[in-house]
């Protein structure tokens, strides 16, 4: 371990948004929180992520390490004690001038912070709440924030940060309790799912709380954008089947917002890892993955549905909502004028939002292949599964054979140029092309290190 102690800004945020590439959990959706005009920014109910919200705008988040100095020696991770890297910290003073110059500058609209554990998870988390407190009370930062929650830190800490957060997340890490022993054996499920509860139970209180207040009160909001968690896929041998069923429990018994799956990526050697193959992350395994949880939470699919003991795995071929309706044909074809919401969703090429506007639609008269074209069915994948006016779009066969080739034939190809191309997380410095000139204080000038930083 290298630690270096006089590091200047741009190399510790040079090392320490590397060392944040690997934690996917950043979507950050369902909360509203409102600036009041007396601070800077605020956080829309579209939600922030790096992606686009329901208006079009692209939109991100600072995504950075708070440290990534650890005393834990996860297998999986970059940042194990073991590894010999270059090791660096913030201050709370530096987190509160990095996300305010770079808001300031428009390059972003939110902080997502996470951390290794120095010394203790009391200790790191009691770090990262000075921030947030100065963040939220001192520079006035009304923006989005989430933060990563240590596991075995204290109740009382995690509350109080909780009413400084829009999103707390607690990482799974792994599926399975006999995983964490092998690869993350510092890790323990109770460890990791106490803090669940505790965000999970803080929530519903204060919902009530807020709730019986009505308009006359104005009490603070414990972490209104909710919850989330992240997996890691393909580190350790557990099955599809087994990871949703983790997925699905988490879902129904600590009302989490997200569960993400990272595909495993080899940035260790050791002899409990999956040898290396050359065929790069399962990213096809996480798709499939990313898929079915969808169905899980807005399509009313349970997991046994999708998969079982005799068939652990997803079809990679097909996409869940496809592979279940060909063993399932005894359902189908379904009339689109009669057949209510929750037997639409079923249908493959129907999405929730074109299941609500043909309820909604068939109400003026009877629905036609060409108005559910425009209504946003996906007739090339549903024409199979469904009939208008009892009649069929073409004549098809309703056979498993028949119709999977005919989805493969039409499943749009892939260019070998795109293929066989390498994909890695976009880097802030990439993206805002730094050059250490920019860095360069005029003579007379004076400038703070986050402005060297944005130039």
């Amino acid at each position: 371990m290298q630690i270096m102690e006089k590091l200047t800004m741009y190399d510790k945020l040079s090392i320490l948004t590397d060392a944040a590439k690997y934690d996917v959990a950043c979507t950050s959706s369902g909360t509203a929180r409102n600036g009041d005009g007396t601070g800077i920014g605020n956080c829309s109910q579209s939600g922030i992520c790096h992606s686009f919200s329901a208006d079009g705008r692209c939109i991100s988040l600072l995504k950075i390490l708070f440290t990534n100095e650890c005393i834990y020696d996860c297998k999986y991770c970059v940042n194990r004690s073991s590894n010999d890297v270059v090791r660096t910290s913030f201050t709370p003073d530096e987190i509160c001038e990095l996300t305010m110059e770079f808001y300031r500058r428009n390059y972003i609209e939110g902080l997502f912070l996470s951390s290794g554990i120095v010394k203790s998870p009391n200790y790191t988390m009691s770090l990262i709440y000075a921030a947030l407190y100065k963040l939220r009370h001192t520079c006035n930062f009304q923006g989005y924030i989430h933060v990563k929650a240590i596991p075995g830190t204290e109740e009382g800490l995690i509350h109080r940060i909780g009413f400084l957060a829009d999103r707390m997340s607690v990482n799974m890490e792994l599926p399975t309790a006999e995983s964490l022993r092998l690869l993350a054996p510092h890790k323990t499920r109770k460890n990791i799912l106490t803090p669940m509860r505790l965000v999970q139970n803080r929530v519903n209180e204060n919902k009530q709380e807020i709730a019986l207040a009505g308009k006359a009160g104005n009490l603070a909001r414990f972490v209104p954008a909710g919850q989330s968690t992240q997996m890691i896929i393909g580190a350790t041998p557990e099955s599809d089947f087994q990871i949703i069923k983790v997925a699905e429990s988490l879902y129904q018994k600590f009302d989490l917002k997200r569960v993400f799956y990272s595909a495993f990526i080899q940035v260790n050697e050791d002899r409990n890892l999956p040898a290396v193959t050359g065929e790069g992350p399962p990213l096809l395994r996480e798709h499939r993955l990313y898929q079915a949880d969808w169905l899980l939470r807005y399509y009313n699919f349970a997991a046994d549905e999708l998969l079982d003991e005799s068939n652990p795995n997803f079809n990679v071929l097909l996409d869940p909502k496809c592979n279940w309706a060909l063993k399932h044909l005894e359902y189908f074809p379904v009339e689109v004028n009669h057949a209510d919401y929750n037997t639409l969703l079923r249908v493959p090429g129907i999405g929730y939002r074109s299941a609500k506007r043909i309820v909604q639609a068939r109400r003026m008269g009877i629905l036609r292949f060409e108005d559910l074209k425009k209504i946003g069915v996906v007739l090339k994948r549903a024409l199979y599964f469904i009939t208008c006016e009892g009649r069929l779009m073409y004549p098809v066969r309703l056979e498993e054979d028949y119709i999977l080739r005919n989805l493969l034939n039409v499943r749009d190809s892939v260019p070998d140029s795109v293929a066989n191309m390498k994909f890695q997380q976009i880097s802030l410095f990439d993206d805002v092309r730094f050059r250490e000139e920019q860095f360069q204080v005029l003579p007379g000038e004076k400038r703070t290190e986050a402005e060297r930083i944005l130039g």
